[in-house]
């Protein structure tokens, strides 16, 4: 028997049971769509949870004044906390290893911006130049605040992309022309765009010593952000922790009060949502292989009622002089191109709903952004589906050429 007979017996025998060899293909292909789109759903919710974060430093430490919730030293609760100036250099000492350190402060009186004859409401915030860092700022044109700035109090200002197309549409560059922050004129020194929300680039950012003598802020700051270089989680929330009972003493609250302070310890975070990240990742694999098993176990288990049913078949061949080895190929070249195909089928198809979703769904759907699978992987899963479907069919194929042709045509006779 040439090569291409024996193919041409193969599917000639996959087609006299069509509905067998349907069902059996159907869940070797959905055990491959549901690894590849829940591989994609897995990838999309991990795109999401780091785009949210990616436009601040992974270890930054972020530190909010809030409201006591106990008395403490004759002070009575819901005492205001302010942070003033004094705490950057608290801060300085309180953790030496903070490799960028700004303080923010935003103004409480009038700070609209404006251009000509073109308003708007947009974010003003005071920051020292680190800020640029602890934000992953991208500057677009000209340059951001430097120590100079903070030194002379100098009315400059660093504008988003949605500011500078907002007020200075028509204009080339806005870099270079004066701005107006309610009374007070800045100079545009540069433009910056950023990778997280919208009103990110819907900020002004202007010196923080400027910002307090402009706007009657005194020494006071809304907060401070800084980052912990390369040091390891549990470092950063002791140097926390340090830093949280030195403002305690200075602002008199007591040590525990977790309200007068509300720490955000970035670094930390970050390390529990790639933890959490990576669980997703491993469920989604057991939840894919447990499918895929559940095919392999089905081509098992029709190859096993094929072998059954061709019993009398099997003896004939052995009777006109079929080896055994013969007979065992010819049920794997069946369980071959059953898993081949089917799982070929499965792959595009779950490509093929993944690409159409990336088309469909907004580029930003919060925790969900950019579902994508590696085409290797699926790859590799289909071709570990298929060598699994092959053992799952060997011991269907052991029986079938141990039948002995004497018994095998008396059990049909």
């Amino acid at each position: 028997m040439t090569w291409l007979d024996r193919w041409r017996e193969i599917m000639a025998t996959l087609a006299r049971r069509k509905l067998r060899t349907a069902l059996t293909a159907l869940s070797v292909a959905w055990g491959i769509f549901m690894l590849v789109v829940l591989l994609a759903a897995g990838q999309g919710l991990s795109n999401g949870a780091e785009n949210a974060f990616a436009d601040d430093a992974a270890n930054s430490v972020y530190i909010n004044p809030g409201r006591t919730r106990m008395a403490f030293a004759g002070h009575g609760p819901r005492r205001r906390i302010q942070l003033t100036n004094d705490d950057l250099d608290l801060l300085a000492k309180a953790v030496p290893i903070a490799d960028r350190t700004s303080a923010r402060f935003r103004p409480r009186t009038d700070s609209r911006a404006s251009f000509r004859d073109r308003q708007g409401d947009f974010s003003v915030m005071g920051v020292h130049p680190d800020h640029q860092f602890l934000e992953k700022t991208t500057l677009e044109e000209g340059r951001y605040i430097n120590d100079a700035d903070i030194q002379d109090r100098r009315k400059v200002a660093v504008i988003g992309l949605a500011v500078a197309q907002r007020l200075f549409r028509d204009l080339e560059t806005p870099v270079g022309e004066m701005l107006n922050l309610g009374r007070n004129r800045f100079r545009v020194i540069g433009t910056f765009s950023d990778t997280g929300e919208q009103r990110e680039q819907e900020t002004i950012y202007i010196p923080i010593t400027t910002a307090q003598l402009a706007f009657a802020g005194g020494n006071r700051i809304d907060n401070i952000v800084f980052s912990v270089g390369e040091t390891s989680v549990e470092e950063s929330n002791a140097l926390v922790e340090d830093l949280h009972r030195r403002l305690a003493e200075k602002h008199s609250f007591s040590p525990v009060d977790k309200g007068a302070l509300r720490v955000f310890n970035r670094h930390e975070f970050y390390q529990k949502l790639g933890k959490v990240l990576w669980g997703i990742r491993m469920f989604v694999w057991l939840i894919g292989l447990g499918t895929i098993m559940a095919g392999v176990v089905g081509v098992g288990n029709i190859m096993l009622i094929a072998v059954k049913e061709r019993t009398r078949e099997f003896g004939m061949r052995k009777a006109l002089g079929a080896t055994p080895r013969s007979i065992v190929s010819m049920v794997l070249e069946e369980a071959l191109v059953i898993t081949t195909v089917s799982g070929y089928i499965g792959l595009v198809a779950g490509v093929a709903l993944v690409e159409f979703a990336k088309r469909i769904l907004p580029e930003d759907t919060g925790f969900f952004r950019e579902p994508d699978v590696n085409i290797g992987v699926g790859i590799a899963a289909t071709v570990v589906l298929i060598v699994a479907g092959l053992a799952a069919g060997f011991w269907p194929a052991r029986r079938a050429a141990r039948i002995n042709p004497i018994e095998a045509l008396r059990a049909e006779a």
